[in-house]
């Protein structure tokens, strides 16, 4: 927010400018249409944004159709358990938490899928989708993981219990934050351990490593939780997301309100458009 590294002042990073993308998409088509979410991506790839995770510049460069690029990179890497399908879920998970449980995690899974080939990343994009739908309809989303981890993989579950357990720490992670399990457990962490919005969003840059995204995620759930209210004016004033590859547009806290209400106000559509 202070600027610095090649970054201005409050400007947004790759998590926003991806959940941006898939904001405009569902709205612009209706709906989840895969392939063109996917082209919209490949659009911004390739106009050299400022950041972008290595594992999602690979699949959005490698030249493959949009339903082969994360698998086969998956099968010849056998790495693909990134949180870069975490970092820009927010907006989908504010379309898609009216359609109920079952449709919010299903759509997590598909979008997810789309540049990451683990199931592991799926899954976990799949619990932050239902963490918001939950927090959104008034529940208490802490007390929603046991229910909800009950709704995960069989193959994955094991791991993410002890992430989002209530003793866990991120000191105790086995990765660095850049993969899905420590980067959801650390961003619930954030949440358990304060009391407010800004108070999550701090701890969960304290905690170093892969900032930008270790405090996207908790920021989406904290919205959640606390409302536009509890972000501090001097953090909303001089945000600004570039959209590299679309003309040169810049958005600004008046469009991404507008966005926000026109993803809340619409129920989510899981028809995938081929």
């Amino acid at each position: 927010m202070c600027g610095g590294g090649g970054w201005d002042p409050g400007e947004a990073t790759d998590d926003t400018q991806m959940a941006v993308l898939v904001a405009e998409s569902l709205l612009e088509r209706g709906g989840l249409d895969l392939p063109d979410l996917f082209a919209r991506f490949q659009r911004w790839a390739a106009s050299e944004p400022k950041d972008i995770g290595l594992q999602t510049e690979d699949v959005l460069t490698n030249g493959m159709l949009w339903d082969l690029a994360a698998a086969i990179h998956f099968q010849v890497n056998q790495r693909a358990a990134g949180n870069g399908s975490l970092m820009r879920a927010s907006t989908s998970a504010v379309h898609f938490a009216s359609a109920g449980q079952e449709a919010t995690m299903d759509a997590a899974r598909r979008i997810a899928a789309l540049t990451h080939g683990d199931r592991a990343a799926w899954e976990g994009t799949a619990i932050f989708h239902e963490l918001i739908r939950v927090t959104l309809e008034g529940i208490d989303p802490l007390t929603a993981l046991p229910d909800i981890l009950s709704l995960v993989h069989p193959d994955h579950r094991g791991r993410y219990a002890t992430v989002l357990a209530p003793d866990w720490h991120p000191d105790q992670a086995t990765e660095f934050n850049g993969a899905v399990w420590p980067c959801l457990g650390s961003a619930v962490w954030a949440l358990r351990t304060t009391t407010g919005f800004e108070d999550a969003i701090r701890a969960a840059i304290d905690l170093g490593g892969d900032t930008d995204t270790v405090a996207a995620v908790p920021g989406g759930l904290a919205g959640a939780c606390y409302g536009l209210g509890a972000i501090p004016a001097h953090w909303t004033q001089p945000l600004h997301v570039p959209l590299p590859g679309f003309g040169g547009r810049m958005l600004h806290l008046a469009d991404l309100l507008h966005l926000a209400h026109r993803l809340g106000d619409r129920p989510g559509s899981c028809s995938s458009i081929d």
